[in-house]
């Protein structure tokens, strides 16, 4: 389901044994688009600390109950590696954070979106692990926070700046940027894929993509309340010209708890 990273926001988090906090916000990585891990808001019980849970662990989404699972109990996230809150996610870091668990394949061993496979939840029998080493690329995450407000630029100029993210919460891929034209085009929010981004100089805060102001400006309209259909997704990207990221990925398989 493709959800809103505000909309998750604040989202309760419920462990193996319990309530540990809320969603504050993700880091991603800036190659493939896909979030590497939630931060949770843990209160007053890991104060002090960034906790970091992997999508690995994310079980289920419950729109509903606005709460989502998580595979892990709260000894587990207690005795995970810590991280200052100050703290950038270095790949040490991540090192030990994947070595701790000892049950996730490294993201970013591999060519592939989830290292050496295209899910999140591989089919062993389907998916195999070529030789360790292979492949291996250096992942720069950001956060969803700091890129709010970063300015979209069309290849021939500013059409508007970043609102939201539109997460997928099978893949935890991020599927759109919500670009808010309200400077232009009064009232209008459109959605641009990460796929049809040239580069982002992030010093400045700026996204380029490869899209023209009149192009964008012509897109179906985003609207908070009408859910993301597929119908929605291929008329956004007919009008690109562009083909939909479903066609060419695998489909992965939701853990149940």
């Amino acid at each position: 389901m493709l959800n809103k990273a505000t909309t998750l926001k604040g989202y309760k988090l419920d462990s193996l044994d319990g309530a540990i906090g809320k969603v504050r916000e993700f880091y991603f990585d800036d190659k493939f688009w896909t979030v590497r891990y939630l931060v949770a808001d843990t209160g007053n019980w890991l104060a002090n600390r960034q906790v970091l849970i992997s999508p690995h662990a994310l079980a289920a989404v419950n729109k509903e109950e606005q709460t989502i699972a998580v595979d892990l109990t709260k000894k587990q996230i207690e005795d995970s590696p810590p991280l200052s809150s100050d703290q950038p996610v270095s790949r040490q870091y991540e090192q030990a954070y994947y070595g701790y668990y000892q049950k996730w394949p490294e993201y970013w061993a591999g060519g592939l979106m989830w290292g050496y496979y295209p899910t999140i939840r591989p089919e062993p029998e389907r998916w195999k692990k070529p030789a360790k080493g292979k492949n291996e690329w250096d992942s720069h995450l950001r956060s969803t926070h700091d890129m709010d407000g970063h300015h979209i630029q069309a290849s021939d100029g500013e059409v508007g700046h970043l609102d939201d993210f539109i997460i997928d919460d099978e893949t935890w891929a991020i599927r759109y940027l919500v670009i808010d034209t309200q400077n232009w085009w009064p009232g209008k929010k459109v959605l641009v894929s990460p796929r049809w981004i040239k580069s982002v100089t992030w010093n400045d805060a700026k996204v380029f993509v490869d899209l023209s102001r009149a192009k964008i400006k012509q897109s179906p309209e985003y609207t908070e309340g009408s859910p993301l259909s597929r119908e929605y997704e291929a008329d956004l990207h007919r009008h690109y010209n562009r083909q939909g990221y479903w066609v060419d990925e695998p489909v992965g398989k939701k853990n149940s708890r």
